[in-house]
């Protein structure tokens, strides 16, 4: 399994990814702006651009990402 192209630690369960927060220019060069829910899984991975959060002190906080199988919002595991 390969691991998540991008991972962010977060501190509250609720986020929002553009997939272009780092990008000059902004959104215009991302994906449109969602909002993601961590759940007791502890992580969230975009639909749109594979960013995994991880929420800091979670369940997945310190685990090897690339261990972890892919869990979309709204995804039941």
């Amino acid at each position: 399994m390969l691991p998540p192209p991008e991972t962010i630690r977060v501190s509250h369960a609720r986020v929002a990814c553009d997939g272009a927060t780092d990008i000059p220019g902004g959104a215009a060069l991302g994906h449109p702006r969602v909002f993601l829910q961590i759940d007791e899984e502890g992580y969230v991975d975009c639909g749109y651009c594979d960013r995994r959060f991880v929420l800091i002190g979670g369940a997945a906080d310190g685990a090897d990402q690339s261990s972890l199988p892919d869990h979309p919002a709204g995804a039941s595991v």
